[in-house]
């Protein structure tokens, strides 16, 4: 019996457009922080400036959530894992 041949095609190497988009960490509102705690904790793990930190934190605090930064999964598990350690409700999202 002649032995059954199968054609096996190449895995699809083209990189979607979806696994190109990046990662956001967005840190939603919550009851318990003050106002002047969270700019703190985005001042020290973003490094933002006053500024920067209030303009976050009052997106936070009047449109329930913020996108605080947008890029590789890597960093932005980091980024969450940071603002949860600082007991902030964050997490991460694909961009678009």
């Amino acid at each position: 019996m002649p032995a059954s041949t199968k054609t096996v095609e190449n895995p699809d190497t083209d990189t979607s457009v979806a696994e190109l988009l990046p990662w956001q960490v967005i840190v939603m509102n919550d009851p318990v922080n003050l106002m002047s705690y969270v700019v703190m904790v985005f001042r020290r793990v973003f490094g933002f400036d006053v500024e920067k930190a209030r303009k976050h934190m009052l997106e936070v605090h009047e449109q329930g959530k913020s996108v605080l930064w947008s890029g590789e999964r890597e960093q932005a598990e980091t980024y969450v894992y940071q603002l949860q350690e600082w007991q902030l409700n964050a997490c991460l999202s694909r961009d678009g």
